[in-house]
């Protein structure tokens, strides 16, 4: 059968000196999907992708790469993109790609065909005799991005891969993702930006404090922290809420756009939705009712100021 995981890591410590970056880490990251590894600065995320790169080592623990104990010879199954760009600013593009190419095990000959796909499928074929220091930040980060995946590996890590990118590029990269997805390749995406896990990522882990406090599927991580609230759209008016049943509930945001106004209500377990909305049918013209479900902004928030 075969194995469902990529990379399991087993009771993972990893300590600098007097402080524990990772404390007993578990985690098992699914072939074939977009994990996305989160966590505030200094959580542990960075310490735990070296680990994985092979530049740091862990203290105790284990590190499984489809089943086998991490080993050099998965250096050229994994593809890196760091948050610190690492292109050399004075050395001509083209010229820099086949190089980091090559290093990845491509001849010259499989690395210009692959590259030459890839500038034209960017639209970027007219940069390959400039220099990274001629590119804005944006610009640079396709270059790498590109040299990242070129070799095809079966694990990409892609740390804030978004970073620097204005809306344009940073669609035409989640739309990459995704296709390098459909390849059965896997993704683990470290950001700080929640609209893309929302977006992109099939699973996540949030670690903490060098903990990992939470770990699953995206859906069901907002269902989890998902309260008893509902957001109601209507046309008429906001003092009808006044109306309500009395007890039982809180309004917790309200505001209009145009003439529809839109409140967001918390009930308690003692209220139903059909006897809040008794209290306020008669005044207003409803437009829609609907669960308000949390966002992963929401759930990473409530899971690192409430542990």
């Amino acid at each position: 059968m075969p194995r469902k995981n990529i990379i399991e890591l087993i009771g993972i410590n990893k300590s600098y000196q007097n402080y524990k970056a990772l404390n007993n880490l578990n985690l098992k990251i699914p072939k074939g999907k977009i994990f996305g590894l989160l966590g505030p600065n200094g959580a542990g995320k960075t310490t735990l992708i070296r680990i994985l790169n092979q530049i740091l080592i862990p203290d105790s623990g284990q590190v499984l790469f489809n089943g086998e104990t991490l080993s050099q010879k998965n250096i050229i199954d994994i593809g890196y993109l760091p948050e610190e760009r690492g292109l050399y600013r004075k050395m001509k593009i083209g010229e820099q790609a086949i190089y980091l190419a090559r290093l990845k095990g491509l001849s010259k000959k499989e690395a210009k065909e692959k590259l030459d796909f890839w500038f034209d499928k960017f639209e970027i074929s007219h940069w390959w005799n400039k220099k990274i220091e001629d590119l804005s930040k944006g610009m640079a980060q396709k270059i790498q991005f590109i040299v990242t995946i070129l070799h095809e590996p079966d694990l990409l890590i892609l740390d804030e891969p978004f970073s620097g990118l204005d809306p344009v590029n940073s669609k035409l990269i989640k739309k990459e993702i995704i296709e390098l997805k459909k390849k059965k390749t896997t993704i683990i995406l470290s950001t700080h930006d929640m609209n893309s896990v929302e977006e992109i990522c099939d699973e996540a882990a949030i670690i903490h404090h060098s903990n990992k406090i939470l770990e699953g599927k995206v859906s069901d991580l907002k269902t989890r922290f998902q309260n008893n609230e509902w957001k109601i759209s209507y046309k008429g008016s906001s003092m009808a809420f006044s109306n309500a049943i009395w007890g039982g509930w809180k309004l917790i945001s309200h505001g209009s756009n145009d003439d529809i106004n839109t409140a967001i209500i918390e009930l308690n377990d003692s209220l139903t939705m059909n006897d809040f909305l008794k209290g306020i049918i008669e005044k207003i013209s409803i437009i829609e009712v609907s669960k308000n479900i949390p966002t992963m902004q929401d759930v990473f928030l409530k899971a690192t100021t409430n542990e």
